[in-house]
C-alpha cells in the first residue's frame, strides 16, 4: 500500500502540478528515504503522527543533512501528507504544527570595487578572444545580468548607440543601460572580433567561442577562473560575484533598491535587499574601525 500511496502522489505532482522532471526526483528522493526510514522502524505512513516526523527530521539532521536538507524534506513530507488528507486517505494532517527549520541566509560575497578594476583590466585587446572576453567582463559588471541571460544574448538585443541592452531574464523582459566603457568594448568586439570568430552569417549570438558557435555557461566559468588567477585575486569569483558587486557597488553609490530590483530581475524586493545587509555591515565596521569611541 505504502508503494502505492508514493506512486499516486508523484502522478498527482506530474500531471495536477506539472513539475519538471528534476523536481518529480526530488520529491521522489525525499519521500522514498522517509518511506525507508518508517519501514526500518516499524512505522506506517497513514498512522505517523507529529511526534514520528520530529523524530525523522531529527535524525536527519543527527546524520550531518544540512539545514537546508531538512527543510527541503519537509516541504516534501507537507506536500505528500497534505494529498493523502484532501484524498481522505489520512483524516488529519500530521505536518501541520511543524515548524520548518531555519536556515541562516549568507550574505554572498562581493569584490571590492579595485578586485573589479583589476579584473577587468586582465583582458588585451590584442588577439580575437581579448576583445571578446573585455567585452563580456565589462557588460556582465556594468549590468548585473545573469550568465545564462549573457550567453543567450543577440545581437538585436543590444543598442549601442542609445546605451542599452534588452534582457528575457526568468521572469519578464527587461531593459538595462550600459555605460560607456561597456558600450566601446562591446563596439570594438563586435567590430573586430565577432565579425571574424562567426562561421555563421545567419547566427545572430552575441558571443561566440573560437569555432564561432554560441559561448557556453562553461566557457564563461572558465575565462573568469582564467583572469581571477592572472590578476592573483585571493577570493573565489564566480559569474555571480560580478552580480552581487554589480549591486553593492550601484547602493554604495546612492542608488534605489527599486532600481537596482528592475535591473536584476528580482520579482521580490526581499531578495534584493540582502545587498543593503551587506552595506549595512560594511558601514559598521568602518565605523568601529573609525569612532573614537567605538
Amino acid at each position: 500500500m505504502e508503494k502505492r500511496l508514493v506512486e499516486n502522489f508523484l502522478d498527482f505532482l506530474q500531471k495536477d502540478k506539472k513539475l519538471s522532471d528534476n523536481t518529480l526526483q526530488s520529491y521522489n528522493r525525499d519521500i522514498k528515504l522517509y518511506c525507508n526510514y518508517l519501514e526500518a522502524n516499524g512505522l506506517d505512513p497513514i498512522k505517523t503522527d507529529e511526534a514520528d516526523l520530529n523524530t525523522y527530521l531529527k535524525s536527519l539532521k543527527d546524520n550531518g543533512r544540512a539545514v537546508s536538507t531538512v527543510s527541503r524534506n519537509l516541504a516534501s513530507l507537507r506536500s505528500f501528507y497534505q494529498f493523502l488528507y484532501r484524498s481522505k486517505v489520512i483524516s488529519e494532517d500530521p505536518t501541520v504544527n511543524l515548524e520548518s527549520p531555519k536556515i541562516e541566509r549568507k550574505l554572498p560575497k562581493v569584490l571590492s570595487s579595485e578586485q573589479v578594476e583589476l579584473l577587468l583590466e586582465q583582458p588585451k585587446c590584442v588577439d580575437l578572444k581579448g576583445y571578446r572576453d573585455k567585452a563580456m567582463l565589462e557588460l556582465v559588471y556594468a549590468t548585473g545580468i545573469r550568465v545564462t541571460e549573457l550567453i543567450s544574448l543577440n545581437l538585436s538585443d543590444i543598442n549601442l548607440e542609445s546605451g542599452y541592452i534588452r534582457c528575457a531574464g526568468k521572469n519578464k523582459e527587461r531593459i538595462i543601460p550600459i555605460g560607456s566603457l561597456a558600450v566601446d568594448a562591446l563596439k570594438d568586439y563586435i567590430e573586430k572580433s565577432r565579425s571574424i570568430l562567426i562561421k555563421d552569417d545567419g547566427s545572430q549570438a552575441l558571443f561566440v567561442n573560437v569555432n564561432g558557435h554560441r559561448l557556453t555557461r562553461q566557457g564563461f566559468w572558465k575565462i573568469i577562473k582564467q583572469y581571477k588567477e592572472q590578476a592573483n585575486i585571493d577570493v573565489d569569483i564566480t559569474p555571480h560575484t560580478l552580480r552581487h558587486s554589480f549591486a553593492v557597488h550601484l547602493l554604495e553609490n546612492g542608488a534605489e533598491l527599486r532600481a537596482i530590483q528592475e535591473m536584476l530581475g528580482h520579482s521580490d524586493i526581499s531578495s534584493t535587499q540582502v545587498y543593503a545587509q551587506i552595506e549595512q555591515n560594511r558601514i559598521k565596521d568602518v565605523y568601529m574601525k573609525s569612532h573614537p569611541r567605538a
